[in-house]
């Protein structure tokens, strides 16, 4: 798209705010959920540590674990961020990228 997006200044500081906001909600989830990965026994049985690395697997070191889906929200929050500061200014062109980011477990 080749349409500029341009936003009043009190838009912009509203939409900035608003990613501030769940900026820190998201770092605050992003520092709990590496508690997840702290999973203690299950017990003695091999099934009881197939289910103790599921949930390891479910916290922590897939691109679709709790952990780093968190991180990638993270990561395009502060992109769109970014670019709400600077005017919105490539929103449009940068939508598209964010949607194909977050519905790819696997992309960041």
């Amino acid at each position: 798209m080749s349409e500029a997006l341009r936003l009043d200044p009190h838009t912009i500081d509203e939409i900035v705010a608003i990613c501030d906001t769940m900026f820190a909600t998201l770092s605050d989830a992003i520092d709990n959920s590496e508690d997840l990965a702290k999973v203690g026994s299950f017990g003695g049985f091999e099934s009881a540590e197939q289910l103790r690395q599921g949930f390891l697997t479910k916290a922590r070191g897939t691109p679709t674990s709790a952990y780093e889906r968190l991180t990638q929200f993270h990561e395009v929050l502060s992109r769109m961020r970014d670019t709400f500061a600077a005017g919105g200014q490539g929103f449009l062109d940068a939508d598209y990228d964010w949607a194909r980011q977050l519905g790819t477990p696997d992309s960041g």
